[in-house]
């Protein structure tokens, strides 16, 4: 049941200085946002092409191997099974549409309609809509969570909360409080560890309880997995407020995002250029050859 604890997903692992990690963290939050935007409403080709990017990225990251391949291994997995699942159920017939019509309005060839059929496999058939959702659904997931994990696995958290808050800051002179949001966000996000562990000892009660969901049935199922999300959602608010209450009791206080940073060996002035020119040239070619 340790199996979480080997999956470091969403926390920073102090390691090697990498050329990732020395990275310019407001240019890695850029590169984020460029993976989290552009595949919406992106064609299939731009979606796979990101894929294909951030696997060559993680590569030649730098990064040791041990952080990224069980995450990488298991968000693969989980990624293909959602687009299998998108592609295999059921989504609407394009001979429906033409039905809506009498078909002595229809010519002949109409009613009998082109193939849209891809693949059949005994009662299963995916065709090019369900292939299109499938190929859609498992690259979108597989974007967002692999580009934000690997910002995570490589940025320390007070390194990534003062790139925010710098670029926020026109918000500060909004008269914003900004110190204590960035602050707040600080301690949210050294409270991931927490939740992965609170996950991790909801899922050992249910081992330990021999707990089976196929004779529950759907129903008993889906309330069971309510109960867990709801305990979960508990146990990590009363962590958040005992870390609170010690913070206060200790005579904390609410400083600044860029307080909490400690130097660093920074990237070459080269690789922070070259990251900064690629940006905008990468939106360009998403404007011109990323529709769908």
């Amino acid at each position: 049941m340790d199996w979480l604890r080997q999956i470091p997903i969403g926390q920073y692992v102090d390691g090697p200085q990498c050329w990732l990690r020395r990275l310019d963290p407001r240019l890695k939050l850029g590169w984020s946002l460029l993976f989290l935007l552009t595949p919406v409403l992106a064609g299939p080709v731009w979606r796979v092409s990101l894929v294909l990017a951030l696997l060559l990225l993680t590569a030649a990251s730098g990064l040791p191997r041990r952080l990224w391949w069980r995450s990488l291994a298991v968000l693969t997995l989980l990624a293909l099974s959602v687009g299998l699942l998108s592609m295999f159920l059921p989504t609407t017939d394009p001979a429906a549409a033409l039905a809506l019509r009498p078909p002595d309005e229809l010519p002949g060839a109409l009613i009998e309609g082109p193939s849209w059929d891809v693949l059949r496999f005994g009662p299963l058939r995916v065709d090019r809509a369900s292939l299109l959702l499938g190929l859609r659904t498992s690259t979108l997931l597989f974007t967002v969570i692999h580009s934000v994990n690997l910002v995570l696995l490589s940025t320390p958290p007070e390194d990534l909360v003062w790139a925010l808050s710098w670029l926020l800051k026109p918000l500060h002179w909004m008269g914003l409080p900004m110190e204590r949001l960035g602050f707040q966000l600080l301690l949210a996000l050294r409270f991931l560890p927490l939740a992965q562990e609170e996950l991790q000892n909801l899922l050992r009660s249910l081992a330990g309880r021999a707990v089976n969901l196929r004779q529950l049935g759907f129903k008993a199922s889906f309330g069971l997995v309510l109960a867990v999300a709801e305990r979960l959602l508990a146990n990590i608010l009363l962590r958040a407020e005992q870390g609170a209450d010690a913070l206060v009791a200790r005579g904390g206080q609410v400083l600044d995002p860029s307080a909490f940073r400690l130097p660093r060996e920074q990237a070459r002035l080269w690789l922070n250029g070259l990251a900064a020119l690629l940006l905008p040239m990468t939106v360009v070619l998403r404007v011109l050859y990323g529709a769908s």
